[in-house]
């Protein structure tokens, strides 16, 4: 059986807006993260989801609340989170995004690698395969999820993920679909 699971990144945080990447920080939604947020219902509206996930830091719990909450059920996950920064976290992105592609393998210090991240993110899969056979999922998250899904389900390199992140390009759509085989 297939699993169709639709992946929405979290809406724009107070973080972004001063160009700090998060990681665990629990930053929370800027007004035009709401905003984003409220909208996408709107957007996304005729799909069936049979449940929501969502990472249990509170940009994208809030996200996924405003998009579905009172429509589709939500599950907060912690293997959804973005990756930990470790000293890292709510750091300057300038200083924080050149070391991603750098510590896919070698962890942050006192936090974890992408490496990590895919394996938390392998582990939910494995979970939805016998959990949530024949369902649609929807995923509210982070980009170092994302990227592992990339990674996992498209089959792509570390290096293709990151060098194709619709984040590099700006090109936001209203979820990102993928498909995994029981």
């Amino acid at each position: 059986m297939v699993i169709k699971i639709t992946y929405f990144v979290h809406g724009t945080t107070l973080d972004n807006e001063k160009e700090v990447s998060s990681g665990w920080n629990n930053t929370d939604l800027s007004g035009v993260g709401i905003q984003q947020s409220i909208e996408l219902w709107d957007k996304v509206k005729d799909k069936n989801f049979d449940v929501v996930f969502c990472s249990d830091l509170k940009r994208a719990t809030h996200s996924a609340e405003l998009t579905f909450k009172g429509k589709v059920k939500i599950v907060k996950d912690k293997r959804l989170r973005e990756c930990n920064y470790g000293r890292y976290n709510a750091q300057p992105s300038k200083i924080v995004e050149p070391m991603q592609e750098k510590n896919i393998t070698k962890r942050f210090p006192e936090g974890e690698s992408y490496e990590d991240v895919k394996k938390k993110i392998n582990n939910f899969l494995n979970f939805l395969k016998k959990d949530y056979s024949g369902k649609n999922i929807a995923i509210v998250s982070h980009k170092a999820p994302q990227l592992a899904l990339d990674v996992l389900l498209k089959g792509k390199t570390w290096e293709q993920a990151f060098k194709e992140d619709w984040r590099k390009k700006k090109a936001w759509q209203p979820g990102w679909e993928y498909t995994l085989k029981g």
